[in-house]
């Protein structure tokens, strides 16, 4: 799913997502930490992984490529 930023704390590495429905979701430093990414910018597009409960497992930059799949 997509959704996006609306908050990210650099320090802590943590922050919130809109997801497109309009849900907000937030995501911990750690999840962020194994996201790779170094910045995020409120604004800013991304994919999430979201598990049965909601909580997000997972965040990326989403590519042109994948919106040709």
């Amino acid at each position: 799913m997509q959704g996006t930023v609306a908050s990210f704390d650099p320090e802590t590495g943590g922050g919130t997502v809109y997801r497109d429905d309009g849900t907000k979701v937030s995501f911990d430093g750690e999840t962020f930490a194994l996201s790779g990414l170094r910045l995020l910018r409120p604004g800013q597009r991304v994919q999430l992984t979201v598990v049965d409960d909601g909580a997000v497992t997972g965040i990326r930059i989403p590519t042109i490529h994948d919106s040709l799949e």
